[in-house]
């Protein structure tokens, strides 16, 4: 295990509008309000055609290779994610969700491209003091957090 402490600051209250793509949305306005680090709650619609990371096509193969999956219709979300920059600075938003419809439920990781049905709420906690980025790890392929 790695760790590192940070202390809270500000938060935000936020609401996505219809259409809008949730990582895009967020991590410009991380970056709008030079947010470095935080922690994310949202809840809402995602839209059809909607797409998710739902895990790796071979378990522990290398190299990862993502499979995806695309919403057919709009279903109801619950997410909780970070928020850390990559080696260049640039805000990287990784947020898991859990879509469900009906009586069947998805769950994903939001980064190719989860977009607003109607409305989204997601709640912002940012971390003070905190020097953990996201940098890309070789083996793996992914950009890792460094605490």
């Amino acid at each position: 295990m790695k760790y590192s402490e940070a202390q809270t600051g500000r938060v935000f209250v936020i609401r996505l509008e219809d259409g809008e793509i949730l990582h895009e949305t967020v991590e410009a306005l991380a970056e709008r309000k030079n947010i470095r680090a935080a922690a994310l709650i949202a809840l809402g619609g995602a839209d059809k055609g909607s797409r998710l990371v739902v895990g790796p096509s071979d378990g522990r193969a290398q190299p990862v290779v993502p499979l995806e999956h695309i919403l057919a219709d709009v279903h109801e979300i619950s997410g909780t994610g970070t928020l850390f920059p990559d080696e260049s600075g640039k805000p990287v938003l990784h947020m898991h969700i859990a879509s469900g419809r009906r009586d069947r439920t998805v769950t994903g990781c939001v980064r190719n491209g989860v977009k607003v049905w109607q409305v989204m709420e997601v709640i912002l906690f940012e971390l003070l003091g905190s020097s953990a980025a996201r940098v890309m790890d070789e083996e793996t392929g992914f950009k890792l957090l460094r605490p």
